[in-house]
Formats: C-alpha cells, structure tokens, sequence
C-alpha cells in the first residue's frame, strides 16, 4: 500500500449554517488526519464547526469533531486529532465568517 503526504484547504463559509467540503476520502482510499488547523484573518471572532460524514450534507449531532467554538480575531488554533477516515467519508466545516480558513494536513493510503 501506498502512503501520500499531503494537504487539504477550504475558505470558512459565510454562516454556521452552510458547510464546505476540507476533504473526502476517494473511493479506494483511506486517509489519517494528524492536525487541523484553523486561521482566522479578521479582527473579530468567528464560530466554527469541523465534523464528519458520509456525504456532502450537514454532519449529524454525533458526527461533529468541534461545535461553537471560537477562534478570536487575528488567531490560529491547531488541533492534533488522528483522526482516521475509510474510503467515501468527508470532513465538512463551516464558519460564522468568510474571513477564516481551514487546513487538513494528512497521511493518503492507497
């Protein structure tokens, strides 16, 4: 099996209630997810929201990773998860502002 070190990134969304794709697993892959990192570029707070699922939806209430949590303006937060995902799954974020942006860093094996 063949192991790709790579990284994923998405812009936040404009409201927690619309999320984006960070990353899904392609059908013959799986994925490990070492950290996640969450920058904000504006001066004022933002909400954000990072969950799992198996489709491009809206995560259900056991699938979010992060729910509500503020990252304060002109600040990063860098989560180490591990978090290991089989083939067709997808990370989802969402944001209360545009302004921040959301990076997956992460192990393919195929």
């Amino acid at each position: 099996m063949a192991t790709a070190y790579t990284y994923s990134q998405v812009q936040g969304t404009a409201s927690t209630g619309t999320y984006a794709t960070l990353y899904n697993t392609a059908s013959a892959t799986e994925a490990v997810i070492s950290s996640l990192v969450v920058c904000n570029q504006a001066s004022s707070d933002v909400t954000v929201r990072i969950g799992l699922d198996t489709a491009a939806g809206t995560p259900g209430a056991d699938e979010f990773l992060v729910y509500d949590a503020v990252v304060a303006g002109n600040d990063t937060v860098a989560l180490t998860l591990g978090v290991t995902l089989d083939a067709s799954k997808y990370v989802r974020i969402s944001s209360s502002a545009s302004t921040c942006n959301f990076t997956a860093f992460l192990s393919e094996i195929s």
